[in-house]
């Protein structure tokens, strides 16, 4: 499955879930797919800001990585949305944003079913 058709499968199987996408190893936004354009909370400055910060968390917690493991998941809870990172390899994060009060152990479990082992 590739990144386009795994992010466009994400909003397909969970209703919640508003925007599914691809952050690569350079933290560039390689592949994203919206629900619902006209409900988008941020604008496209402001996703890239969004973006940036993630990978630069990401990037950062690296370092503590040879002694409690890679980050596979992480979750944001704000007042208007849920951000979602999934440790897609070891070069990619599966991003997600949801529904405020949606299930997120819910969602994480299952996109996890429909994340391919690469």
């Amino acid at each position: 499955m590739d990144h386009k058709e795994l992010c466009d499968k994400v909003l397909e199987l969970v209703p919640q879930v508003r925007f599914s996408g691809i952050l690569n190893s350079r933290g560039d936004l390689a592949v994203e797919s919206n629900r619902d354009e006209s409900t988008k909370l941020l604008n496209e400055d402001e996703v890239k800001m969004s973006v940036h910060y993630t990978f630069q968390r990401w990037n950062s917690i690296q370092n503590l990585a040879h002694r409690i493991g890679k980050e596979k998941l992480n979750i944001t809870e704000y007042e208007k949305v849920t951000l979602i990172s999934l440790l897609l390899n070891d070069r990619n994060l599966l991003l997600l944003s949801s529904e405020p009060g949606a299930n997120y152990m819910e969602i994480v479990s299952k996109v996890k079913q429909i994340i391919p082992d690469e």
